[in-house]
Order: structure tokens, then C-alpha cells, then sequence
């Protein structure tokens, strides 16, 4: 604390003279006589709040802590100022004087709202980055399954295809990723929670990390207890955590190396941890490994690859559960030791089972659909995709000549972008909504628009379902499949 910047003095609760040190005129700008008379350049807004502390203080506090910005009479600088002070009593245990300091802390919030400014910025930078990166992730991705559908026999078209999907998948996990950290930071990681059967949702994490490890040649052991082991929380968060975990171990262990993930049902927690035989951990890495952006030093062929982040969210994200997670490693070249640890449900306590992850979509009818992007690559390849499913789909750039098309021939279903031009996706799903010709259509927001805000801002003007590109194709299909002819 810098004392030139420090004001000491005490009130007279009788008189209410006010006595101070010698540098208040050069901190404050003045030096009043009395406290009303300090109390007038206190800035409007934060009056009654000083009041309040001082009522609180007499009524029994004592004390009081506040911070006020203070508009100095010299020169009309407003300054922020923290000012505590502390009651003193007479020989009859009545208030007499309150004693304390005023500090100037100008510089220290203002660099704090320079702060919080470049955090607003960044988490807008990151949803702007996320959204311009999945606008072309979803042709590309589509594009893909087309070749897919059309290699036929040509091995080298298939292999293209896989390689390109594959790529695709890992390019949006590091966009989700990253607006992750942005939703963590700012507290607004929402779960949704169930009761969970954590050994289908081990089943589900290795499903997804599977492709990973057997590229790179690991054995992978699951070892589960014979009891229940359930807990309460949110699924697809909870797999993400465990997928992580075996991400992590495969990337950093050596090709051919050995994974094992173990289920240990107890009578209060549930414990799942991730071991491997690879490169380890420093003991001086240890501390921070949950840290965002920590990382081992990578290999020179970064095979480790990842931000640095995954292991943050997973700490977060076992938080928000309740949990536990810790980090154990016998050194370099030794492996590692990953362990979650959450609250258990109480064996024979009625669950509510998983949902399933989509409607049947075989046999799906076809549908009529209208697709509306100022993507144009974007749209064109999901067109060709759904009429590969026997849908009859139309594909309109701009959201007037969309209206115009849907009064002519109503679809039964509305693919809409969000950032489209001139009137964007919410404003052309309320008046689509608002037409009774095609009000009962089933809406469907693909966009790259995918936050927490986004979402719910997507429901209140009526989208049934809010999908963030690049879209798997077989969620569109389990959605029709639900349409009632």
C-alpha cells in the first residue's frame, strides 16, 4: 500500500469535527472540516452506500470497509477511494469517535476495469473466432461425407475422406475447447444434471478416444467394480472429462504403450483413474499441471499436440461435480496417474436412466427442407447430403427470398444460419414462426453461434433444436426421424 497515497483520521461522532494527517489536500484534493462536508464530493451514486456502512458500524459492526469514488474539488478528478474505519468508545461504552484510513486506489481500479474490459473483449474475440472457423468446417466436413458416399471401391477416396473427417473432428474440439476456457473463466459453465451410470459413460468416453489410442498402437484395459456406481451430474461433461484423460494419455505416451482406466465404486465416492506408462510428469510440473496452458515440454515431432487447456477444464469440470481430481507420477519416463474421485448415489436409490442420444433414425420418411446460409458452399453440400437421403430440400442465401420461396412451397423443415445478411436467423425464425403456413415447421438453428446465450436466445424465438457447425449428420437424421407425418 503506497502511504503518500494514504489519508489517516478520526471522526468525532459528537462534534462531527473531522481531524486528518497533513497530506489530505494532496490525496483528496481538500481537507474538510467535518464529515458532512467531505461527504458532499462523495459521488452521488455511492452516498447512501457510505451511509449504510456508517449506520451498520454504529448498530454493532464496529467497523466498516467500503470503496467510493470521490470527486476531488481542486481539479474535478474523479478517484476511487477505499476508506475503513473502526469505532472508539467512552468510559460509558457509548460511540465517540471512529478512527481509519482513506486511500486513493485510482490506479488499481482502473487497471482492474482495463482488465475486465480486455476479458470482455478476448471472450468476444473467441466467439467471433469460433464462429468464423465452423463456417467453413461445415463444407468441409459435409464435403467429406460426400466423398464418403461416392468412393464406391476407390480405396485412396475413401482414406481421403476419413483423413479429412478426421482433421475435421479435431479442429472443432480445439474450437470448443477454446470457448470452453472462455465459459469457465467467466463462471458460465452450466450443467445439466441427471443421474448417471458412470460405467456408460466410461463406455461412451472410450468409444470416442478409441480412434486415438489405436493410431497409435496403445493397449487399452477398462476395469470395472461389479457394483452400481452412479452419480449425480451431467453426462456429456462428465465423458468429456474422461475422454481428456485418455486423450491425454495416449498423446503422451510412447507408440505401443500401455493405458488403463479403472471404475472403483466405494460406499461415498466413485472413483475413475487413468493410468499410463508413458512419459511421466516432472515433480516440479505437478503443481501446476491443471493450470491453463501448461504443458510437458513437447517432443520435437509435437505428437503431444492440444493448447495446454485440457487438463484445466477437467479440474473445473470435476469442481462443478463436487469432485476431486489429482495428478500422480513417479517422475520422468515413469507414467502417470490421473484419479477423479465424486459423490456417490446410494446403491438402490431410484435413477432416473440415461437418455437415449437421438430418436431412430432408420427408415426415417423424407421430408421437405429449406436450407437457408449465405454460405453457399456450406449449404450446397448439405443439400446434396440430405437429398442422398431421399429429402426434397431447397437452399435460399438470403433470408427475403427465403419467405418468399416458403409461402410458395411451406417445407417441414427450416435449416437456418444465424449471421445471415440484412435480417439475421432469429429475426427470420420469428416470422416464420409468426406465418400460419409455416409456423408448425420444425426449426433448426446450424450456425456458429454455439454459447451458452446463444442457445437460449435461439429457444425464445422458436428453434426446436440449436446445432453448432460443423453438424454430425446422423443428429440431423435422428431429429426427422422424430417428425409426425
Amino acid at each position: 500500500m503506497d502511504a503518500t497515497k494514504m489519508v489517516v483520521w478520526e471522526w468525532n461522532l459528537v462534534t462531527d469535527e473531522l481531524v486528518y494527517s497533513e497530506n489530505t489536500a494532496v490525496v483528496l484534493g481538500f481537507s474538510p472540516s467535518s464529515m458532512g462536508k467531505a461527504s458532499q464530493y462523495i459521488h452521488a451514486e455511492d452516498r447512501d452506500k457510505v451511509a449504510s456502512a456508517h449506520r451498520a458500524a454504529l448498530d454493532g459492526a464496529g467497523a466498516y470497509e467500503v470503496v467510493v469514488r470521490f470527486i476531488r474539488p481542486d481539479n474535478g478528478r474523479q478517484i476511487w477511494a477505499d476508506s475503513r474505519g473502526k469505532l472508539r468508545y467512552d468510559s460509558e461504552g457509548r460511540p465517540a469517535r471512529m478512527r481509519g484510513v482513506t486511500v486513493d486506489v485510482t490506479e488499481r481500479y482502473q487497471a482492474e476495469l482495463e482488465l475486465r474490459e480486455a476479458n470482455r473483449k478476448k471472450d468476444e474475440f473467441l466467439a467471433m473466432l469460433a464462429h468464423e472457423l465452423r463456417n467453413p468446417l461445415a463444407p468441409i466436413s459435409t464435403a467429406a461425407e460426400m466423398l464418403r458416399m461416392t468412393a464406391g471401391g476407390d480405396a485412396r477416396t475413401r482414406k481421403a475422406s476419413e483423413v479429412i473427417s478426421r482433421q475435421v473432428k479435431h479442429m472443432t474440439s480445439l474450437v470448443d475447447d477454446l470457448l470452453d476456457v472462455s465459459r469457465v473463466t467467466r463462471g458460465l459453465v452450466h450443467l445439466e444434471k441427471e443421474t448417471i451410470d458412470v460405467k456408460s459413460a466410461v463406455a461412451s468416453a472410450v468409444e470416442q478416444s478409441r480412434p486415438l489410442i489405436e493410431t497409435r498402437h496403445h493397449s487399452l484395459t477398462v476395469r470395472t467394480d461389479a457394483a452400481q456406481s452412479t452419480v449425480h451430474g451431467d453426462r456429456t461433461r462428465l465423458v468429456q472429462v474422461i475422454v481428456n484423460l485418455l486423450n491425454n494419455a495416449a498423446k503422451y505416451t510412447p507408440q505401443g504403450g500401455e493405458i488403463a482406466l479403472a471404475v472403483h465404486a466405494g460406499a461415498d465416492m466413485v472413483s475413475i483413474s487413468v493410468a499410463d506408462n508413458g512419459i511421466g510428469i516432472d515433480s516440479r510440473l505437478l503443481p501446476q499441471v491443471f493450470d491453463l496452458f501448461t504443458q510437458a515440454e513437447r517432443t520435437p515431432d509435437r505428437a503431444q499436440g492440444g493448447l495446454g487447456i485440457g487438463l484445466a477444464l477437467v479440474k473445473t469440470m470435476v469442481t462443478l461435480h463436487g469432485g476431486t481430481v489429482t495428478a500422480d507420477s513417479a517422475g520422468p519416463g515413469l507414467g502417470s496417474t490421473f484419479t477423479i474421485s465424486l459423490p456417490a448415489i446410494a446403491q438402490g436409490q431410484n435413477r432416473r436412466p440415461d437418455a437415449p442420444a437421438g430418436g431412430d433414425a432408420a427408415g426415417a420418411p423424407a421430408r421437405r427442407v429449406m436450407i437457408v446460409d449465405d454460405n453457399v458452399d456450406a449449404a450446397e453440400s448439405l443439400a446434396v447430403l440430405l437429398e442422398a437421403q431421399g429429402h426434397q430440400v431447397a437452399v435460399q442465401s438470403h433470408p427475403h427470398d427465403a419467405i418468399a420461396a416458403a409461402k410458395q412451397d411451406p417445407p417441414q423443415v427450416f435449416i437456418l444460419d444465424i449471421g445471415l445478411p440484412e435480417m439475421d436467423g432469429y429475426e427470420l425464425a420469428r416470422r416464420l414462426r409468426a406465418d400460419p403456413a409455416t409456423g408448425q415447421a420444425l426449426f433448426v438453428a446450424l450456425t456458429g453461434y454455439g454459447q451458452a446465450h446463444d442457445r437460449i436466445l435461439s429457444r425464445s424465438v422458436g428453434f426446436d433444436h440449436h446445432f453448432v457447425k460443423p453438424v454430425e449428420l446422423e443428429k440431423l437424421k435422428g431429429i426427422f426421424a422424430t417428425l409426425r407425418d
